[in-house]
């Protein structure tokens, strides 16, 4: 071994020893960095050096002055914004991928990130209960995977209505109605805006107490291209919409039905919980999250359509002559990036890791560590304002400056983390349990801090 490939390997064992001992940290810091901690990212070089800095000391950097400054959401007691947790085998195969630097855009450039990404999408297709024809792609993340099936949504939807809108763009495109709830999640109106949709020229469906599309308030008839934007899993309360109501009406109009899945797709994964999710099969296209339930590592996002040839449509790219390799397992017409790392890795490692059971369990199990949550407080007299039928629960302390308050305190207390939010004209505190290794112990502990401080106040 060269001294080059010493100090290389030596510099590997290094971090990973700083890796571990993080991860040993995570149970007893605090979940959000204290002030010291934010207070060393200041001795972080603000300017470029002209000279190059050793490895080992830019590793040390990172772990002294990088670490203390980090949410704990890798833990088991953070419950903000549906993040989930870091599984061990899946963060094991990302550190793997990362060594291996592959390119997952074609099969010629990574024969196993294209093996690995094909059997991990159908594995999620079948957990899921999507249909057999539907495919897809690992992308960045929920905004791209509403993106991308809405851009297969709109190929279809104009295609039919005699229009090339890839050829042709959209200016003199026939209008396309876009019909959604008024609970749509702030990642459908980005993919809206981004495909030239736009996020407010469009028809808002009124919504129940729980955030589900009133199917009766749909409009009545509509002519054009239509395409209806559904949700599997309200942010804020985890509530589902009537897909079969829906997608009746959706085939009655001829339109195509996108649905929004972040973190609720999971759920038809569950024997107890897949009655939520009736229906939702009959869409055309289904977007969610590998880095919430699945707790892959960041970024990992997956997109399916029923009929893939609407999204190699909207995601092909003109041909060049050095990229004119065909192959039936290449993603690189069927995502928005070209260059793609190997995300199939990390899915595929957390899939085979967890097995179904395991998977069912995780789900289902942070739908109970909600309820106990709710439990809980309710029983030390807060107000829960949603029925907390998935993994979601929305706390009011009284008036909404107090409820601000708590949330904030709790915030910088650092047992836990929770989040504010807007619910039906009142602040919430918001409890998303998203992490596998989120216990009983855990959400006990947290929950007696939140009424210590809301008791206090």
């Amino acid at each position: 071994m060269s001294s080059s490939e010493a100090e290389t390997a030596e510099l590997f064992r290094e971090t990973s020893e700083k890796a571990i001992s993080y991860l040993k940290g995570l149970k007893k810091r605090h979940v959000a960095p204290t002030e010291e901690g934010l207070r060393g990212m200041e001795k972080l070089p603000q300017s470029l050096p002209d000279h190059p800095t050793p490895p080992q000391q830019v590793l040390d950097l990172l772990d002294t002055y990088g670490s203390p400054a980090t949410v704990a959401s890798n833990g088991g007691r953070y419950f903000g914004f549906v993040i989930g947790s870091a599984l061990p085998a899946a963060l094991a195969a990302n550190w793997l991928a990362g060594a291996w630097n592959q390119n997952g855009a074609k099969q010629i450039m990574s024969p196993i990130a294209a093996r690995l990404e094909a059997t991990s999408l159908r594995w999620i297709r079948e957990l899921v209960g999507l249909p057999s024809e539907a495919d897809g792609a690992f992308v960045s993340g929920d905004t791209m995977a509403n993106f991308s099936g809405l851009a297969a949504a709109r190929h279809a939807v104009l295609t039919r209505a005699g229009w090339d809108a890839e050829k042709d763009g959209l200016f003199g495109a026939p209008t396309i109605n876009v019909v959604l709830g008024e609970e749509a999640h702030v990642s459908v109106g980005k993919a809206l805006t981004l495909l030239g949709l736009g996020r407010e020229r469009i028809i808002r469906v009124p919504t129940d107490d729980q955030g589900r599309m009133a199917a009766d308030r749909l409009p009545s008839s509509l002519k054009g291209p239509t395409i209806l934007c559904t949700q599997a899993g309200n942010v804020n309360t985890g509530s589902f919409d009537p897909f079969p109501e829906l997608v009746d009406w959706a085939r009655n109009n001829g339109a195509w039905v996108h649905v929004d899945g972040a973190f609720g797709l999971w759920a038809a994964a569950s024997p107890l919980l897949k009655k939520l999710t009736r229906g939702m099969s009959g869409a055309d296209s289904w977007a969610t999250d590998g880095h919430k339930w699945l707790n892959v590592p960041y970024d990992s996002g997956v997109v399916f359509v029923r009929e893939p040839s609407n999204l190699v449509a909207a995601m092909g790219s003109p041909a060049a002559a050095y990229l004119n390799f065909d192959s039936s397992s290449d993603r690189f017409d069927f995502a928005p990036e070209m260059s793609r790392r190997a995300r199939g890795a990390d899915a595929w490692a957390a899939l085979l890791s967890l097995g179904k059971s395991g998977l069912i369990d995780l789900v289902e199990r942070s739908c109970r560590h909600a309820q106990r949550f709710a439990e809980l407080l309710r029983e030390g007299g807060c107000t829960i304002l949603n029925e907390v039928v998935l993994n979601q629960a929305l706390v009011s302390f009284g008036d909404d400056r107090r409820t601000r308050d708590v949330v904030k305190a709790i915030q910088k207390e650092g047992t836990c983390w929770c989040g504010e939010t807007s619910w039906k004209g009142r602040v919430a505190m918001r409890i998303s349990v998203s992490s596998g290794k989120t216990t009983e112990e855990d959400v006990n502990r947290a929950a007696t801090a939140i009424l210590k401080i809301a008791r206090d106040m």
